[in-house]
């Protein structure tokens, strides 16, 4: 799974609108140059170290309005911003002075990077108050606009080729199983669950999820389904053997696929599912249905139209099929530089906007769209609780640093689908006007 950016704006001080400083102008360009000294460990009367510090006043008092942010700097000062309603106060401690320059120079990577490597601590709470305060602030921005300069950085970081895309599922997805098992369901679904009603554990909305898809796939024996991104294959075995069908699932993870097969062996079911480490854009088809969860967001902008083409080509004329993937209110520009760099490279979150031409041209119907909203914070937090629950273990799988990059992520991921627009979309598509009843009762769980 993928979030947005952090602020969708090119700093967290947003200087870019007219009228108002740039980081890019006297005095603030002097901060990014390498060949300035570096600021001082605790010098109060240091020059740098007060500009750094007034600077990163000026940008946190740009959008800190509501709660209440205290932010002690490496001297030991402390700044309150806010307007101190509510119950949500978080206190910062920002260790170096490299820490706190990188903060107002390039903020997208230095709050996540200065918490993974110890510069940034939470007090009094834990990444999460700190990432739900700014979300709350955030969500009165709404300047969404992008410059020419983060288009091009989008589309050449979005290009994946195959190997591209190979390197970065395995970037991810060829971690530890013994990871996932720690914060995931039983069945190592990792996307959003479907919370169908209060109160649901994360087992029940995942298995709520997976019978929800298999409702709109309106499956029958017999049929042949093709499962593009299909994870450690728990959707695959759960069709196969609900719903009786043939299932083919496609990764490009090697971990994935090994353990894939592992479970279908288990369960008997390897005459009636298949998994197979291939590309979709070099499978061969026909098939009756296709589904896909939680893959899309790896596809990458320049390639919607080969990944609706493909689906064209492979889907039966009388076929259906339901792509479920993470989008966002309104186009983004590219995927957060933290996000990029530490967890999905290569990821992009859609608009429907963007997605909706390239099915189009594909030339397939679009016979339903359902958008859920909240689900997915639901199943980020359950995650976030069970991860925090293993804590201990995952650190012995890794390292601390680990831990601290992952609770970030989680954090900040659910603070994106609460404040930032990030939701789930699940489109189903036909070739046929006619493949489908005319009317959602079907849908509805029996």
């Amino acid at each position: 799974m993928l979030c947005e950016r952090l602020d969708s704006d090119r700093t967290a001080a947003n200087f870019d609108r007219p009228g108002e400083m740039s980081v890019g102008s006297e005095p603030f360009r002097d901060l990014g140059r390498s060949q300035r000294p570096a600021l001082g460990d605790g010098s109060r009367r240091s020059p740098l170290a007060w500009s750094a510090r007034t600077m990163l006043a000026v940008v946190l008092r740009r959008f800190i309005r509501t709660g209440s942010l205290t932010v002690i700097t490496p001297d030991g000062t402390p700044t309150v911003l806010g307007d101190g309603a509510g119950e949500l106060g978080v206190t910062v401690r920002i260790h170096d002075w490299r820490t706190l320059r990188r903060l107002v120079t390039d903020p997208e990577l230095a709050l996540g990077e200065g918490y993974m490597d110890g510069g940034i601590t939470v007090e009094g709470g834990g990444i999460s108050d700190l990432l739900e305060l700014v979300g709350r602030n955030l969500a009165t921005r709404d300047d969404h606009s992008g410059s020419a300069l983060d288009a091009l950085r989008g589309h050449l970081g979005q290009r994946n080729g195959r190997a591209a895309a190979r390197r970065n599922v395995a970037h991810h997805y060829d971690l530890s199983l013994e990871l996932y098992r720690r914060f995931l369901d039983e069945d190592l679904q990792y996307s959003c669950a479907y919370f169908e009603r209060p109160g649901m554990s994360l087992e029940e909305a995942q298995a709520a999820k997976k019978r929800h898809l298999a409702q709109k796939l309106l499956l029958a024996p017999g049929q042949r389904v093709l499962d593009i991104g299909c994870g450690w294959g728990g959707l695959a075995l759960t069709l196969a053997e609900d719903a009786g069908v043939e299932v083919t699932g496609v990764t490009l993870s090697e971990q994935q696929l090994a353990v894939a097969q592992g479970r279908a062996k288990e369960r008997k079911l390897d005459g009636r599912v298949s998994f197979r480490l291939e590309d979709y854009r070099d499978v061969a088809g026909p098939f009756d249905r296709i589904v896909s969860v939680g893959m899309f967001e790896h596809v990458g902008k320049p390639n919607y139209q080969a990944y609706f083409d493909a689906i064209a080509r492979l889907l039966d004329d009388s076929g259906v099929a339901v792509v479920h993937a993470i989008g966002h209110t309104h186009e983004t520009g590219p995927t957060a530089a933290w996000i990029a760099k530490y967890i999905f490279p290569g990821g992009y979150i859609a608009a429907l906007s963007e997605v909706l031409p390239a099915i189009e041209r594909a030339g397939l119907w679009v016979t339903d769209i359902e958008i859920l909203r909240l689900h997915y914070a639901e199943t980020l937090k359950a995650w976030r609780a069970r991860f925090a629950a293993h804590r201990d273990e995952i650190a012995g799988l890794y390292d601390e640093r680990f831990c601290r990059m992952w609770e970030f992520y989680l954090a900040v991921s659910e603070m994106a689908f609460r404040h930032r627009g990030c939701m789930v979309f699940q489109i189903q598509l036909a070739k046929r006007v006619d493949a489908l009843p005319i009317t959602r009762d079907y849908m509805r769980d029996g």
